[in-house]
């Protein structure tokens, strides 16, 4: 009876380590509306200990936020000082616009590399509007080493076009050409505001098999997921049946999506955006 105690006592540490010798990470996307005034009872100085609360108890390991005005990015440093965080105002390269920011725990990762491009015809050029689209938008994008494994992530967060189809549709390929180029073979994941539905042809783009670094939607691959299918509520006026999901995790290169939630979350009667987040536990 000893020796069997001792064997069940080996057995379970044996499997304990085949269990745990995936690296884990926590990744959110999380859309946290521009600071408009006109907001009203949702304005960002009513919102931003809430939004900077939310990422900071769900002790998400990377973080993709979409729609920071600079002053809601000093708004956001100040109050997740665990977090480091890369990325551009979008209307000059520098503090102008808002910021497609890549946030990342400082005692997880280190930075490798880092980098922005414009979702335009002239990627490189700061400003650049594309195609039919409505507003300038940008690519930010990291290389992250874990710093306990030593293991490499390529991380990639923007937001689309809420107007132009061609600018969705061409800005997910240069994307996904970029991936190709910078990600090095990496496991990747890219976090965004698609504004598109998961049956729409942009979607099926990213998700195409034949697409260099072809990515996988967590929502549709992960054994357990939570929450509603819709994310974007207008801060919770809008009908049930004319929300949308259009805020994802993607991942790729050997990242995958254990769990996956959409947090409909509101305080009170205040509300943390007019997103929802978006949260995905994954290993590699």
């Amino acid at each position: 009876m000893k020796y069997l105690r001792i064997l069940s006592a080996t057995a379970l540490l044996a499997l304990s380590t085949l269990f745990t010798s995936a690296e884990q990470l926590r990744i959110m996307s999380f859309n946290i509306r521009y600071d408009n005034p006109a907001d009203g009872k949702n304005n960002w100085r009513l919102r931003k200990d809430l939004a900077a609360n939310a990422i900071n108890f769900y002790d998400a390991d990377i973080v993709g936020t979409q729609e920071v005005l600079k002053n809601q990015l000093d708004d956001l440093v100040t109050r997740m000082p665990r977090y480091a965080m890369t990325g551009v105002g979008r209307d000059d390269g520098k503090d102008q616009g808002e910021f497609a920011a890549l946030w990342w725990k400082r005692d997880k990762f280190d930075l490798i590399d880092s980098g922005n491009f414009w979702l335009s015809s002239t990627p490189e050029e700061p400003g650049s509007l594309g195609w039919d689209g409505a507003c300038v938008r940008i690519a930010t994008w990291a290389i992250l080493r874990h710093k306990e494994s030593g293991k490499e992530i390529f991380a990639l967060n923007t937001h689309l076009d809420h107007v132009g189809q061609q600018a969705r549709s061409e800005g997910v390929s240069l994307i996904l050409d970029r991936l190709n180029k910078l990600s090095g073979g990496r496991p990747v994941v890219v976090t965004g505001d698609f504004n598109s539905t998961p049956d729409s042809d942009v979607v099926a783009h990213i998700t195409d098999p034949a697409a260099p670094c072809r990515l996988t939607d967590a929502r549709s691959n992960a054994p357990i997921v939570y929450g509603p299918a819709w994310t974007y509520h207008d801060f919770f006026s809008l009908p049930y049946d004319k929300r949308e999901l259009i805020d994802y995790v993607f991942t790729g290169n050997g990242l995958k999506a254990i769990s996956y939630g959409v947090l409909a979350e509101t305080n009170e009667d205040s509300c943390l955006s007019d997103h929802c987040q978006v949260l995905v536990n994954a290993e590699f």
